[in-house]
C-alpha cells in the first residue's frame, strides 16, 4: 500500500541533514530519486551513495532561486515524463529576532521557501498530470516547520542571533498556506498537496555546539527527546504513497508533541 515502485520523486535541498534522510526513505520505498542541490559535488555524492545501496537516483543540479535555471531543468525533463512526487525541502539558515532582523533576510527566506516552492509546483504541473494519468496519483509534500505553526520561546536562546528567526517562521507559515491553496486547486486533477512540520531535529553540529540549548529544547518536547534525522523520512514517504490517497491539505506535525501544548 505504501510502495513507491515505478514512481519518480524530486527532492529539493536533498543533500542537507534532513534532505538526505528523505532521499533514503523514498529510495528505499522504491522511488527513483532526483537529487536536487546547487552544488554538483554534494549532489553527485548523494546520488553515488544511494546507488551504492542499490537505489535508483539521478542528479538534479540547479539553484532553486534562479528562475532560468529551474525553467531550463524542466525544459530538459522530457515532455512525456511523469513526476509522481515533489518534496519542497530546501531552506536557508540564520538566526535573529524582530529587533535585529533585516529586510533582505525576510526577502531571501521568502524567496526560497514560498516563491521557489510555487515555481517548482507550477513548472512540474504538466508532469504531475502525466503521473495521474499513469498511476492515478501525484503528491506534493512541503517541508514546513513547527515554527510555521507556533512561535519559539525566546527564553530558550542565549543571544538574538542564536534565536530561531521571525523571517523563517513567517516564510514557513506562508508555505503552509500555499500547501492548502495547492490542495484545493490541484485536488480535482488528482494531485495531492500536504505538508510536514518538523520539530526539533538538530544536526550533530548543533547538538555538539550548544548542549545547554539542546537540554532546554528537550525539556519542551512531550516525548522527552529530540528528533532523530531518520524519523523525518517515513512520514514523507507515507504522504507520497497510495496509502495516503485521500489525504490532501493536511499539515502533519513531526515534532514529538511540541505543538500539542
Amino acid at each position: 500500500m505504501n510502495s513507491l515502485d515505478g514512481r519518480t520523486a524530486l527532492i529539493t535541498g536533498a543533500t542537507g541533514y534532513l534532505g538526505r534522510e528523505i532521499a533514503l526513505a523514498l529510495g528505499n520505498a522504491g522511488a527513483t530519486v532526483l537529487v536536487n542541490a546547487r552544488s554538483p559535488e554534494n549532489c553527485n555524492a548523494l546520488v553515488a551513495e544511494l546507488r551504492a545501496q542499490g537505489l535508483s537516483a539521478d542528479a538534479a543540479i540547479f539553484d532553486l532561486t534562479d528562475e532560468v535555471a529551474v525553467e531550463n531543468y524542466f525544459a530538459g525533463f522530457g515532455n512525456a515524463r511523469p513526476l509522481h512526487i515533489l518534496v519542497n525541502n530546501a531552506h536557508s539558515g540564520g538566526g535573529g529576532t524582530l529587533a535585529t532582523a533585516r529586510a533582505e533576510e525576510f526577502r531571501a527566506v521568502y524567496e526560497i521557501n514560498v516563491v521557489a516552492a510555487h515555481r517548482m509546483m507550477q513548472l512540474a504541473l504538466p508532469h504531475f498530470r502525466l503521473a495521474v494519468a499513469q498511476s492515478g496519483d501525484a503528491s506534493i509534500i512541503n517541508v514546513i516547520s513547527m515554527y510555521g505553526l507556533v512561535s519559539p520561546d525566546l527564553r530558550n536562546y542565549d543571544t538574538a542571533q542564536g534565536t530561531n528567526p521571525p523571517f523563517y517562521g513567517a516564510a514557513k507559515a506562508g508555505l503552509a498556506q500555499l500547501t492548502r491553496y495547492a490542495a484545493v486547486e490541484f485536488g480535482p486533477q488528482g494531485i495531492r498537496c500536504n505538508g510536514v512540520a518538523p520539530g526539533p531535529f538538530p544536526s550533530p553540529q548543533a547538538r555538539d555546539g550548544a548542549p545547554a540549548l539542546m537540554e532546554r529544547l528537550t525539556e519542551r518536547v512531550p516525548l522527552g527527546r529530540l528528533g532523530r534525522a531518520r524519523e523525518i523520512g517515513p512520514p514523507i514517504s507515507f504522504l507520497a504513497s497510495p496509502g495516503a490517497s485521500f489525504i490532501t491539505g493536511a499539515i502533519l506535525p513531526v515534532d514529538g508533541g511540541w505543538t500539542a501544548w
